[in-house]
């Protein structure tokens, strides 16, 4: 399998198959790859659940991460935390288990494709919308997008299209840079030191799939939050 190499900015570059205009390059190939061990690995978890006292070790792992994620949502939104669950958790579990799996030799993270980050970013856009609306109503959402006047309808739109393009190049360029780096360190310094980077860079990852996930939180619970202002002002 081909691997990353120094001239090449993003696994889209890396073509595994092509059939005419259909390509399967390293971003696509890793994309399903990681989705296939979500999956898997919550059906294998999941199959065998059980509310007694005495658990499995990778349930009470699981416990253990979907209170996490649900104890900083209800710090960030006064909502329950259920309704948010289900979508930030798997943003956080994909990007996290994305930038986790670079300790394994040829693996290329999809999150230093800019296609991938885009998508998810997109993901985002979609989201903070349809929330809104499922609380507020079409009307009571977009009647925000006008406030204070009309005027403001297209400056409103290109903050949320900024919004997003910042999410997505944010998490592109932490892990291209960071990709980069580590193949760097790996042609001109000695094993040792790459090896601390790397582990670094793994925290790294982590880091970043949290930033990711909890950004993304926000920009849902404050569009919720405002439209909330304004239903309580008019009250």
């Amino acid at each position: 399998m081909e691997i990353l190499s120094l001239n090449q900015i993003s696994p889209d570059q890396v073509i595994l198959w092509q059939w005419g205009i259909i390509k399967i390059t390293a971003t696509l190939l890793y994309t399903w790859f990681i989705m296939g061990i979500l999956i898997i690995g919550s059906w294998l978890v999941t199959r065998n659940i059980s509310s007694e006292v005495r658990t499995s070790r990778w349930q009470g792992l699981l416990e253990v991460v979907v209170s996490t994620i649900r104890n900083q949502i209800k710090e960030i939104s006064p909502e329950n935390p259920g309704h948010y669950l289900a979508f930030i958790g798997t943003l956080f579990l994909f990007v996290g288990l994305s930038n986790l799996l670079l300790i394994v030799p040829g693996y290329v993270a999809p999150t230093s494709s800019l296609t991938t980050t885009a998508a998810l970013a997109i993901c985002v856009f979609i989201a903070v919308p349809l929330y809104g609306i499922t609380k507020q109503g079409i009307k009571g959402y977009f009647k925000e997008y006008f406030q204070p006047t009309f005027i403001f309808f297209p400056f409103h739109v290109m903050g949320e299209a900024t919004r997003t393009l910042a999410l997505a190049v944010r998490l592109f360029g932490n892990m291209m840079s960071h990709d980069k780096v580590i193949a760097i360190l790996l042609a001109v310094t000695p094993l040792f030191f790459p090896i601390i980077m790397h582990a670094l860079g793994l925290l790294i990852g982590l880091v970043q799939a949290y930033i990711f996930a909890i950004l993304a939180m926000v920009y849902i619970a404050s569009a919720a939050q405002a439209h909330e202002d304004k239903g309580d002002k008019g009250a």
